[in-house]
């Protein structure tokens, strides 16, 4: 108990007295996971959309495999993107791997397939006969789907959520594609892992509330706006 106390009482100093450091981890652990967030929203609300909506040959294979995607392994997304960010990889000669950029990807295609999901789901769930309304009313294809997309918001906050928490908890690509390298690709859970590592218990306790601080926040506002949404 006395680690625990101990942590507690170092991530209060740490955050009063705003150390650099752990300053720095945060707002890039922040961007990182913002970023990755954001770009898996515009894949995985497309095309979660996309296939909700049409009718095509193979279709229960495309959900079946968006749904295994959902739970997809951060270390095996961590692998395959270090293989195409290898210096003799597809795209070695970008110089990508162990940057920021490189864990945006990761993420990025961790987060998507879940999204992705979520989408599809609630755009599935809508009644059928809605689009054929909104179509009937003289609505365009384009302003069909931004309908659907409206009616299906409270889902596709929870999708926002669920996408953002899956990377802004992630260590195993993070650290493969990242490194971990000191006020350059370090996140607040790769600097967790270390400190443990090192058995600086109370730095990663510390850190850890931080971590736990932050999701809690973001996902606060995102609960607020979508019970807020729900009473409308």
């Amino acid at each position: 108990m006395d680690l625990i106390y101990e942590g507690i009482k170092q991530a209060i100093i740490l955050l009063v007295t705003l150390d650099p450091e752990v300053m720095r981890i945060t707002l890039l652990s922040l961007k990182v996971s913002g970023s990755a967030t954001l770009i898996s929203l515009f894949i995985g609300i497309s095309v979660g959309t996309l296939v909700a909506l049409t009718q095509f040959p193979g279709k229960k294979f495309v959900v079946s495999l968006i749904n295994t995607g959902m739970g997809l392994p951060p270390v095996v997304v961590g692998l395959f993107v270090t293989i195409f960010l290898w210096r003799s990889g597809p795209l070695g000669f970008f110089g990508l791997l162990y940057t920021p950029t490189a864990i945006i990807i990761a993420q990025s295609v961790i987060a998507t397939p879940i999204v992705m999901g979520i989408t599809l789901a609630a755009m599935q769930q809508l009644p059928k006969k809605m689009r054929l309304q909104v179509l009937a009313l003289g609505a365009t294809p384009l302003q069909t789907v931004w309908v659907l997309i409206r009616e299906a918001r409270l889902p596709l906050l929870a999708a926002v959520m669920a996408g953002f928490g899956g990377v802004i908890s992630e260590i195993g690509a993070s650290i493969m594609v990242g490194g971990n390298i000191q006020r350059y690709t370090r996140v607040l859970t790769t600097a967790t892992v270390m400190e443990t590592g090192k058995g600086n218990f109370e730095i990663a306790i510390a850190l850890s509330i931080i971590l736990l601080a932050l999701a809690y926040c973001i996902n606060y506002i995102l609960t607020h706006i979508q019970q807020r949404e729900r009473r409308f």
